[in-house]
């Protein structure tokens, strides 16, 4: 697993820069510019008409720096969703596969459990990392060392819960992601408020053109922060369910290709 940290460690820090410089440029190009036209033309229609009904933008609903900062974490949640999730795919294709290539309802004795170690030694590396492989080699050695059938279903299943739960471990990221965003989208709510708060004089003058703007923001921030959270939650809850049903799956594996077919 040491070899993988650097790798996956790399790959969220170059997902976050990405993130940050796509969203970024798409706000300086795009969505900025559009939201002062959509403003200044909205200002315009309002001086010219004192009954004018000003109307709404969705690039002025995300224009501000907290609408920003969450669509960048959405992008970077996703690159780790994706990440992890082509990692648990490849690991359940793998269940389709007869790793120790023996013939059909073959007994398995001890003397036997050298040659399928090396079988599943000679594996590709990153292979020999994921959750099956590691849990049936060690169910392996165990049959060769203690010639148990009960010792071997039992540390077959404790590798099997213990890799789920270093799965469920390496989630906390997302999750601090998941939970990150609503904070972002309340830190708008409050710079939005005291800003009102601060223009509450030139509203008692009769010009409430700041106060509403700045309450725009408030509440504008928030709801793009819970409609992002929404999303990004049900996409966490998809892979965290692909991954509980790799891990009894695997099990199910074990228990069905090298487990029953034990002869001691």
């Amino acid at each position: 697993m040491k070899k993988n940290f650097p790798v996956e460690l790399v790959y969220q820090v170059f997902s976050l820069l990405i993130a940050f410089i796509l969203v970024h440029a798409l706000y300086v190009t795009l969505i900025r510019p559009q939201a002062n036209s959509f403003l200044e033309q909205e200002t315009a229609n309002m001086q010219a008409d004192p009954g004018y009904v000003q109307q709404r933008s969705f690039f002025v609903v995300i224009k501000d720096y907290e609408q920003e900062t969450c669509f960048v974490l959405m992008l970077w949640a996703f690159a780790i969703l994706g990440f992890k999730g082509k990692s648990t795919y490849n690991q359940q294709q793998l269940l389709d596969q007869d790793l120790l290539r023996l013939p059909d309802d073959l007994p398995i004795g001890a003397e036997d459990s050298r040659d399928l170690a090396s079988r599943l030694r000679s594996l590709p590396a990153t292979v020999q990392e994921y959750v099956l492989p590691r849990a049936l080699l060690t169910a392996i050695e165990r049959f060769g060392a203690t010639r148990n059938v009960q010792n071997v279903s039992t540390a077959a299943r404790d590798i099997c819960e213990s890799e789920g739960e270093r799965m469920e471990s390496e989630l906390s990221i997302i999750r601090y992601i998941a939970w990150a965003i609503p904070s972002v989208g309340f830190i708008g709510t409050v710079r939005g408020i005291g800003d009102a708060l601060g223009q509450a004089h030139r509203a008692v003058e009769g010009d409430i053109t700041g106060v509403t703007s700045s309450l725009g923001v408030a509440f504008n921030s928030t709801f793009i922060a819970l409609v992002i959270s929404i999303v990004l939650m049900f996409f966490i809850h998809q892979l965290q369910l692909m991954q509980e049903r790799l891990v009894l799956d695997s099990e199910r594996y074990i228990d069905h290709w090298f487990i029953r077919r034990l002869q001691t």
